[in-house]
């Protein structure tokens, strides 16, 4: 067998083989194997007639098909990896002779990685701006975790104001209808949080303790209930319980129970001031590493193949998947609830894949340009972080993965040291 190789575009390769009669024999015995029992010649039992008369019968092709299919993927293999081709879709086989006796001919197209043309990738002039942490800040996260550590306590010697949680019992009509969906008994709702139909909330301010009342609002025309959209309805509703927030002081006690380290508050402010401003300092540094790898892509030009996208994408459907299996949620269910088909939210991905595929195909150009590996060291470093995870030994976890797995995690080391070589040559 011999095969030769022509680059046909940056993203696209051909392979031409020539296979000599022998093989193309050895897939003709295959085929007439596996086919012999599904034919039926008269004057044969099936099974029984031999591959000559099979042929006179039907035709002399009759298995050259299944003939190339079975000797195809070892040529094909042998072809891929004497021409060092790394496909990234299915082949597209063209056959230009074959025939029993004759030396089989035909060409592969296939889309492989595509060539990357890199534009400047370094003195980008981009500047990492980190905000700064103010008392106001501090006081704000303060107020929050004040917030987080506040309770509900029941009142009843005064009616429901803003900011206040009313327990009611509820049910919607429409005119004299009982509409689905309507109804409850036990309901919470915090007055003001806008988390009920628009004047609900509004129209139970001022209510007390075992008052019943009826509340007039219209559902708003985008309600996702097409019947009850911009109607008029009654809701009858009953206050079993008013609650108010009860937030604990800005003490040492407090700040006992909130914090591991801090004792006062003093030092509480000094912990939260220090939180904020490593925060800030991580946001600036993700900003800054996204807007380098932006440019550097914009700066680049490489023609992906759809086949890297579609791959991509399905990636992306399965995390969704996954996403949505946690919440205990099927995939038929949510394209159900939502209105959308497969399609619909396939498409929606296909700008993002192609982003994701740029990126990775411009950091691996920029890798190979640059020369960058990953050291043993720090391969072990990377590997480390899933085996603290794991509360396993860094050697306890290497045994417990395979050499691909390794691979990958050098793969993710040589990765990082891309990112922090275009971020220290950024300017």
């Amino acid at each position: 067998m011999t095969s030769t190789f022509e680059k046909l575009s940056s993203n696209k390769v051909k392979l031409s083989f020539v296979v000599e009669p022998e093989k193309f024999s050895e897939g003709l015995k295959t085929a007439y194997n596996k086919m012999k029992g599904r034919i039926s010649i008269p004057g044969f039992r099936k099974g029984k007639a031999p591959m000559k008369v099979i042929e006179n019968y039907y035709g002399a092709g009759v298995f050259y098909e299944d003939a190339l299919d079975a000797i195809f993927p070892e040529i094909y293999s042998e072809g891929l990896k004497e021409h060092d081709v790394h496909p990234v879709s299915n082949p597209e086989v063209n056959v230009d002779q074959i025939g029993r006796g004759q030396e089989l001919k035909f060409t592969v197209e296939v889309f492989v990685r595509p060539d990357v043309k890199l534009g400047e990738y370094t003195h980008l002039n981009i500047v990492k701006t980190v905000d700064e942490v103010t008392e106001d800040d501090v006081s704000a996260e303060i107020e929050r975790a004040r917030d987080r550590a506040s309770r509900w306590v029941e009142i009843s010697d005064r009616p429901a104001k803003l900011d206040d949680q009313v327990n009611i019992d509820y049910k919607g009509f429409d005119g004299d209808v009982q509409f689905d969906g309507g109804t409850a008994e036990g309901h919470d709702l915090i007055l003001g949080s806008g988390s009920f139909i628009p004047g609900f909330e509004d129209q139970l301010v001022g209510k007390s303790v075992g008052e019943e009342c009826e509340v007039n609002v219209s559902f708003p025309e985008d309600y996702h209930a097409k019947e009850l959209a911009g109607k008029p309805v009654v809701f009858k509703v009953k206050v079993n319980a008013i609650r108010e927030k009860e937030v604990p002081a800005l003490d040492d006690d407090f700040v006992k129970e909130a914090s591991e380290t801090a004792d006062t508050v003093e030092e509480y402010r000094a912990e939260i001031r220090d939180n904020l401003t490593k925060a800030a300092d991580n946001r600036a540094e993700t900003a800054f590493e996204n807007e380098i790898i932006e440019t550097v892509c914009d700066n680049a030009e490489v023609d992906i193949p759809d086949a890297m996208i579609e791959d991509q994408i399905d990636s992306m459907m399965r995390e969704m998947e996954m996403r949505m299996a946690y919440q205990g949620i099927k995939m038929a269910d949510y394209f159900k609830y939502t209105g959308q088909t497969e399609k619909q939210v396939r498409d929606m991905y296909r700008d993002q894949a192609a982003e994701r595929v740029k990126t990775q195909l411009v950091i691996e150009a920029i890798r190979k340009a640059e020369n960058i590996t990953a050291t043993e060291e720090e391969t072990d470093a990377e590997i480390q972080k899933y085996a603290d995870q794991n509360k396993k030994t860094l050697d306890e976890f290497k045994q417990m993965i395979s050499d691909d797995d390794k691979a990958y995690f050098a793969d993710a080391a040589a990765t990082r040291k891309t990112f922090d070589f275009l971020k220290a040559n950024a300017e």
